[in-house]
Formats: C-alpha cells, structure tokens, sequence
C-alpha cells in the first residue's frame, strides 16, 4: 500500500513538473523571469577593412598595430561617446587615444600617407597602367613590374634599387643610409642585420610602397627619438594608417605670447642647426615647409612634425646615386596626385636652405608684433636677412645668430616649458 501511494505521488510530481515547463515555454513574460538574463554586452566597433586600408594590402604601410584597433586599445577621438562612430575616411589625419594597460590613455596622431582620394586614384592608375582595368588586385599588378622583380630577387636594399622615387629622402641616397632603413625597419621584427633575408616578399612590397608614397614614417622609425632626434615616436601601422605620438602643428601657436613664440623660434633654430651638424655626419634639408611641418608637445618641446618633405645628404660616403640615374621613372615614381616635374641635383642642394626657408614662411608669422620697439625692429630686421640668404647667402648665419641672442632673455622659465623646467632656474644654458 505504501509503495503504491509513494509511485503516485511521483507520477503527481512528475505530471506537475510538466505542466510548468509547458507553462513557461509557451509564457514569454514567465521565461524572462525563471532563466538568468544575459549579461549585457558593450557595444563596440567593427572596424572595417577599407576604413583602415587592409583591403589594399600589401600595397600598404604594414600591420604592425592592428591589434590595438581591434581591441580598442587605440580610439578615435569621438570613440568617448556612446556612438561608437569612426570619423570620416577622407581626413588626412585624425586625433586619438592610445594605451597598454587599459588604465592610462595617451594622446596620438593617426595620420594617412595621402588623402583617401589620392591614394584611391594612384589605386586606379596602377590597374590601368599595369593591368588596362579600372580595378584589380593591386598586390598582383605591382608583382608584375621590373622593379619590383628585382626587389624580390635583393640580397640588400642598394641605390639602383630606389632611383626614381620621388621622395627627398632617396633623391641623393648613400648605401650607408639605406643599410639603416633595412636594419631598422620597425613593420618586421629587429634582426639588426643590413641585408633583407629577413624580410618577405610582402614585408619588401610594403617597404618599397612606403618609401614610394610618402617616406615620413621611415624616418621616423631610422632616426628614433629615444636616440634625441626631433621627431615623434613612430608606434606602429596598420593597412594605411600610421600611428605617431601626437604635437600640435606650429600653426596653433602663431597667437601665442611673446615668451612662448621666442622660446619656440629658439626650438626651431636649435633643430635646423642639429640636422645640419651631428654626429652621423647625415645633413637633412627641407626641400619644403609649413605652418604643420613642425608640431610641439605638450611639455613644450617642438619636434618635426612632418617629415614627407625632409631630405638626407650622406656627408660621409655622399651620393651613390649619379644625376642620369635620377631620371629612371616608372610606376613607383609617382604615386600620388602631385608628383614632382623636375628632380633636382644633389649637387644643387644650398647648405642654409633650411634656414632660408623658415625665415621666410613660419618665423615671421611666429614673432610678427609680439615685441616692444626697438626689440621688434631689430627682430624684423634678422629675419629679413636670413630670408634673403636664397639670393645672397652672405651673412645668413651672423644674422641669425644674433636673432638668437636676441631672443634668449625674451623667453620665460616657468611650468609652461616643462620640457626645460625647473633645469632653466639653475642653468646658465637658458
């Protein structure tokens, strides 16, 4: 009897226990209260593969910061909204935030090389140069050229190797100048070494495309700032985006007090003078300058901002690179929109060129009207001298010498200058 009454009411049990789960699996509202929800997940951004320009690869810069996108360890600007949208493709250059703890974040430029709109229409004239398409594997069609054939075949990156490439930085090129841009040539892991065995055929296509359309990030990675070069840190890239640590261009400090602008026109001189003279014996000239070719970080100090337009004399063994070899053109020798009409010789490359230049564009709009009489006049005075220097170069350098002198005592020592603060209290030097 005892065993009859416990069976049924296990068959009870079970029948109940059946009419619930039909109960909830046909009740919504019942099934949202009985099963645990799931968590909530933060919304996040796919990067797509055009915004970066990883579709273009190997025809790219390198990868050697995607992980960073993807994990959203680097951030747009807007990012810090709860719209999670990138900016618009066609910027040259966008702000953003970087970090390697997910804790401290840090300022960075992310920069293209050109234009979204030049680099699609140097996409277009490679398909139809190459392949008579309007698109194409862009990989595929640069394979095909006799340049790049023979970079395939290198042992070591050699002058033959670059001649006709626009950039200023290959113009007058040394093998001692290019056995640096292979040893250190940041998108693949350090062998130290100065032949290319440890390149791949895709780490030279985007080597040779990098040096093709804009030279800046080399540099940037050949001549570090932790060794005290003027420029900024070079982080990585990722398709066709380059990251850098971040300066505000020059421009932005045109409006700046008067002890602001002396110290920055004192930065400014002091970084031509060192990329005239140091101690590899490289002489670097602009064979252009702006109001963004120089940046300043915030502590102040000022740095190369943009060094597309910077090129490299080889004091030390010269050119490797004869005048009738310059004029080889192909594909890879005009890459972007506005490509050069003329080379210019190494041999006609004038030592103060630099130093005209500045004088001419950037240093008047930095110090115009910031200063009493007769300190203004006298400043007026040495910059029109210098600016003179491209007609007669007689003078340039006393004139600027004395327009350092003058602006020395002009310049503050206060928490502003982080860069030289408090060392200019207890120095001579400031």
């Amino acid at each position: 009897m005892g065993r009859w009454i416990c069976c049924l009411c296990s068959r009870a049990a079970d029948s109940l226990m059946l009419l619930l789960v039909l109960a909830v699996s046909c009740n919504p509202s019942l099934e949202a209260t009985a099963l645990p929800s799931t968590p909530h997940v933060k919304p996040s951004y796919s990067f797509g593969r055009t915004f970066l320009g990883l579709d273009k690869c190997n025809a790219c810069i390198g990868t050697s910061i995607c992980k960073k996108f993807f994990k959203e360890e680097i951030r747009f600007d807007n990012w810090l909204s709860s719209r999670l949208k990138l900016p618009p493709s066609y910027l040259l250059s966008y702000s953003g935030n970087y970090t390697d703890d997910a804790k401290s974040w840090r300022l960075v430029d992310i920069t293209r090389l050109t234009t979204k709109y030049q680099h699609d229409q140097a996409d277009k004239r490679i398909c139809t140069a190459l392949l008579k398409t309007r698109t194409c594997s862009l990989e595929r069609a640069l394979r095909r050229t006799t340049r790049v054939q023979k970079w395939l075949r290198a042992k070591r990156l050699t002058p033959d190797l670059v001649q006709g490439l626009s950039s200023p930085m290959l113009r007058c090129p040394s093998q001692r100048l290019l056995d640096r841009i292979v040893r250190r040539y940041a998108e693949v892991p350090d062998a130290g070494s100065i032949y290319m065995d440890h390149l791949t055929d895709r780490d030279k296509l985007r080597l040779l495309y990098t040096l093709s359309v804009n030279s800046h990030p080399i540099l940037l990675q050949i001549f570090p700032d932790v060794e005290g070069w003027p420029f900024p840190r070079y982080l990585g890239a990722c398709g066709r985006l380059v990251v850098s640590a971040s300066t505000r261009p020059l421009r932005d400090f045109f409006d700046a007090a008067p002890e602001v602008a002396a110290d920055l026109a004192l930065q400014l001189l002091a970084v031509l003078r060192s990329m005239g003279t140091n101690d590899l014996n490289y002489f670097f000239y602009f064979t252009h300058v702006d109001a963004g070719t120089f940046g300043v970080f915030n502590n102040g100090h000022l740095f190369i901002r943009d060094a597309s337009t910077l090129g490299i004399i080889d004091k030390e063994e010269g050119s490797q690179l004869i005048d009738d070899q310059q004029e080889y053109k192909d594909i890879f020798s005009c890459l972007t929109v506005d490509c050069p009409s003329a080379v210019v010789s190494c041999d006609s490359i004038r030592e103060k060129q630099s130093l005209v230049m500045v004088c001419q564009e950037l240093l008047p709009k930095l110090l115009k009207g910031k200063f009493l009489q007769p300190i203004q006049g006298k400043i007026d005075g040495f910059l029109q001298h210098c600016a003179d220097g491209f007609t007669n170069d007689q003078g340039v350098d006393d004139a600027v010498a004395k327009l350092a002198e003058l602006l020395k005592p002009l310049r503050s020592c206060d928490s502003r200058f982080a860069y030289r603060y408090p060392d200019c209290k207890y120095s001579d030097k400031y």
